[in-house]
C-alpha cells in the first residue's frame, strides 16, 4: 500500500459509509431556505474538484513543497483522526443528523460528547482530513480547494446556527454558543 492509496481508500470508505448512514435519520420537520443551501454547496463542490480532481495536472501546477515518503504516510494517517472525530459526532448526534440544514423530529441542542468540544465537530473532523490531504498534495489548486471547502463549511455552520437559533430558541442556543467554540477547540466561543 502507498500513501496515495491510503488517502483514496480513507476518503472513499468515509464517503460510502457516510452515504449509507444518511438513511438513519429522524423525519424532517423543517428545512432552511434553498438559496443559502446552494451557495455553500457550490463552494464545497468547487473545493472538492480542486482538491481531488485532476486540476493540478491539467494546470501543470507544480508542487510547492515535497513531504517525502514518510511525510506522505504521516499526512495520510492524519486523515484518520479527522474521520474518526466526524464519525464520533455523527454517531453521538444519532437520528438528529442531516446532510442539509434541517430541524428533525424531536430536535434539541446536543452539547455533550464531541459537541461539548466544538459546535460543529463533523465539520472540524472533515476540515482536519481535508487539510492533511491538501498539505500532502502541496499544490496551489489543492490548497485553494481546502480553503474553499473550509469557507463552504463555515458558511453552512453559520446558516445552521441561525436556523437552529430560530427553531430551538435564541436563549438556549446563545448559551451553547457562549460555552463551546464553533470549529476549533481553542477558538473564539461565539464564532
Amino acid at each position: 500500500m502507498t500513501p496515495s492509496l491510503l488517502f483514496r481508500l480513507a476518503w472513499g470508505l468515509w464517503a460510502l459509509s457516510w452515504l449509507a448512514a444518511a438513511l438513519w435519520t429522524a423525519p424532517t420537520v423543517k428545512r432552511s431556505a434553498a438559496g443559502a443551501r446552494w451557495l455553500y454547496l457550490a463552494i464545497v463542490v468547487a473545493g472538492i474538484l480542486l482538491l481531488f480532481g485532476k486540476t493540478s495536472a491539467v494546470l501543470h501546477a507544480a508542487r510547492l513543497w515535497h513531504v517525502g515518503y514518510g511525510g506522505a504516510w504521516a499526512l495520510a494517517l492524519l486523515t484518520l483522526p479527522g474521520f474518526l472525530f466526524a464519525w464520533w459526532a455523527r454517531l453521538h448526534l444519532g437520528r438528529l443528523w442531516s446532510g442539509a440544514v434541517t430541524r428533525k423530529e424531536g430536535h434539541r441542542i446536543v452539547d455533550t460528547g464531541p459537541y461539548a468540544i466544538v459546535r460543529h465537530p463533523i465539520y472540524t473532523g472533515l476540515l482536519a482530513a481535508t487539510l492533511a490531504t491538501a498539505l500532502a498534495e502541496a499544490t496551489l489548486p489543492a490548497l485553494g480547494g481546502c480553503a474553499l471547502i473550509a469557507l463552504g463549511l463555515w458558511l453552512k455552520a453559520r446558516l445552521e446556527e441561525e436556523f437552529l437559533r430560530q427553531e430551538l430558541g435564541a436563549e438556549a442556543y446563545d448559551s451553547y454558543r457562549r460555552r463551546v467554540p464553533m470549529l476549533l477547540p481553542l477558538g473564539p466561543r461565539a464564532g
